[in-house]
């Protein structure tokens, strides 16, 4: 199971740069909203992308998605963490949470 983080703990990492955050939604809710600096990654592209977009599997990685009931999130964690990434954290809460906080979200 992956392990999870907080709307706090990730907005301190956005803010010190400290993570890679994915958004694994994707197409139209990507463009629409995501947390800032997130990069669209689904989990049909994984396996053909991570190795580029995320060539060192040691440094902190956050997936999330649109909310707790949303599955996205966890698949993409599971396929990064079987793939030898070795620090992925889930943000289950996702986008829906972020923004009902009053938090910035980007567009595309």
């Amino acid at each position: 199971m992956t392990a999870l983080i907080t709307r706090t703990e990730l907005a301190e990492a956005i803010e010190t740069g400290s993570v890679t955050v994915l958004d694994t939604l994707g197409g139209d809710y990507y463009a629409q909203q995501h947390l800032p600096g997130a990069i669209e990654l689904v989990r049909a592209d994984v396996d053909r992308l991570a190795p580029g977009l995320l060539p060192d599997r040691g440094a902190a990685i956050v997936t999330y998605c649109s909310n707790e009931a949303c599955p996205n999130s966890g698949q993409v964690a599971d396929r990064l963490t079987a793939l030898g990434y070795t620090n992925v954290r889930k943000y289950r809460e996702g986008i829906q949470d972020w923004s009902e906080a009053g938090l910035p979200v980007e567009t595309a």
